[in-house]
């Protein structure tokens, strides 16, 4: 992009954005623009109307005075008689008088004629000094010529709007009839429109600049304190709990600030509880969990010894020793996810960097499985093409494999397609790994509890592989715990595909993953 063009945009997008993010530029900007519209709007009928007026005026001024002067031109023709003057002397005599008359009340002569010629010599037209003929527009002419009333029109003389006025008189000593047309000049009603036009600019201007200063004033009065609540909202949400507004005044906006103020107080108390709840709940958690600890290993003696002599024992007492081991290691594993939680809770969680190979460690987690699965019916693939280097904590990535693992065969569909699908997959900025099962899937609704402590699609589902229900929770805070993400898509019938990410250098962030959420075999991919 041209730097020119990439500097304009760059100041549009400013513009924009202090646009879209000031309510006070707004609200000014929109009270100019409505206030240049009305006041453009009454500027523009007051100009029509002073407008109108004075054209008005002065056309009945100016007819008036046509008609008074061309009286007193044919009163001083019938006057002189038919042969005091030959028609050429009369007729220059009577336009000096008029053009004389003309000097001193302002308006010019043009006479023509006589009417009926079909020519009309140069010396025929008589005009006052610097004005042709052709002001007078030719329609006057033909209606003057045709009629013997007194007629009008607007015209332009020397560039000045006019108002030309037709009559006719007769000259005694021809009895020729010739056309006389007074000129008369709007150059003052002109000026007078310029003058009233720049009052009505500069009024106008200075109500804008006057309606946008109040306007802002006004706004600042309102925004300042959404302002300061917003500041003191930003803070209260960075967890300054003690912040408050300051309240001044008992007006709507200082009510407003105590409503701020009492509504923060109450969310300071609940926060507080809540935060104390958790603590004495990961306090209790842990405690337990240790406190656990001895009487377990107690117990895992006993049941070692019971477990080691069950040959010795009938049917019966041999099948509980074996229930009771199986039990003691679940609630081992039941123990260890709860300690990790309540590590994760009170944020003593930490990570153990090396770069890995995540094929070898998927290769370790699907031969550790491998038993459990063919018990179940269950086949392990593993799709992995090349190695994946990443730098990540090998024990958190494995146990996260496991559950995963585990999980998918759990809930494998051992009737029909019993696959457990493993794909391992990277390119320069991440890598992931995904585990696909083809069993029930999950319902509308189930995606976003999947990751919840505790929770289970389907409560009457057994747990064949031990599972404490913590596993993918856990999952879930070791792939955050990398930067990462752990997704999963699901759909009734077709299954439930897991996918983990994870930067190829810690601390590196995550913009997308090299495999896809959804599988190639889902329904809405082939659709």
């Amino acid at each position: 992009m041209h730097p020119v063009t990439s500097r304009l945009t760059d100041s549009v997008t400013r513009v924009f954005t202090f646009w879209r993010r000031s309510i006070r530029t707004r609200v000014v900007v929109a009270i100019v623009v409505l206030g240049a519209l009305v006041a453009g709007s009454v500027g523009l009928l007051l100009m029509q109307q002073i407008s109108d007026g004075l054209v008005r005026s002065r056309v009945t001024a100016s007819v008036a005075e046509a008609i008074s002067e061309t009286s007193g031109a044919r009163d001083r023709l019938a006057s002189a008689g038919t042969s005091d003057f030959d028609p050429s002397t009369q007729l220059d005599q009577l336009v000096k008088t008029l053009v004389s008359r003309g000097e001193v009340r302002g308006f010019d002569i043009v006479v023509l004629g006589p009417v009926g010629s079909t020519t009309i010599p140069d010396a025929g037209v008589r005009t006052t000094v610097g004005v042709s003929a052709d002001s007078v527009p030719q329609r006057l002419r033909d209606r003057v010529e045709d009629t013997a009333g007194t007629s009008w029109t607007y015209s332009q003389v020397r560039d000045v709007p006019a108002v030309v006025v037709g009559s006719r008189v007769v000259l005694p000593s021809d009895g020729g009839t010739y056309t006389v047309y007074y000129l008369f000049g709007m150059k003052e009603e002109q000026r007078t429109l310029n003058l009233v036009r720049r009052s009505l600019l500069t009024s106008g201007a200075l109500l804008l600049l006057l309606t946008a200063g109040v306007a802002f004033l006004v706004t600042r009065q309102v925004i300042n304190p959404i302002r300061l609540a917003r500041r003191v909202a930003e803070r209260i949400a960075s967890g300054r709990l003690e912040e408050r507004m300051h309240v001044h005044g008992e007006d709507d906006i200082a009510r407003l600030a105590t409503s701020f103020n009492q509504m923060t107080d109450a969310l300071q108390q609940q926060i507080r509880q809540l935060v104390e709840l958790s603590r004495a709940q990961r306090q209790f958690v842990s405690d337990v969990s240790h406190e656990l600890r001895t009487p377990l290993t107690t117990v895992r003696m006993a049941g070692d010894v019971l477990h080691d002599s069950r040959a010795s024992f009938d049917p019966v007492t041999a099948r509980a020793a074996e229930l009771l081991q199986k039990e003691l290691d679940r609630f081992e594993n039941l123990l260890a996810d709860l300690l990790e939680i309540s590590r994760f809770d009170a944020g003593a969680a930490g990570l153990e960097l090396a770069e890995v190979n995540l094929v070898d460690i998927a290769h370790r987690v699907v031969d550790q499985s491998e038993l459990v699965a063919r018990g179940r019916g269950v086949t392990l693939v593993l799709n992995a093409s090349q190695a994946c280097v990443a730098e990540v904590d090998e024990r958190r990535i494995e146990r996260v494999l496991r559950n995963l693992v585990s999980n998918a065969i759990d809930h494998a569909n051992i009737r029909g397609d019993a696959r457990v699908v493993v794909t391992v997959g990277g390119d320069a900025h991440a890598a992931a790994v995904t585990v696909r099962d083809y069993g029930v899937g999950l319902q509308p609704g189930q995606l976003a509890m999947v990751f919840n402590r505790f929770w289970r699609a389907d409560p009457a589902r057994a747990r064949t592989t031990g599972g404490t229900g913590l596993g993918l929770a856990i999952s879930l805070e070791d792939a955050q715990l990398h930067g990462g993400w752990l997704q999963v898509w699901g759909a009734p019938s077709a299954g439930a595909q897991f996918r983990v990410t994870v930067p190829r250098h810690a601390g590196d962030p995550l913009g997308h993953s090299p495999l896809p959420l959804v599988p190639a075999d889902a329904p809405e991919a082939a659709s």
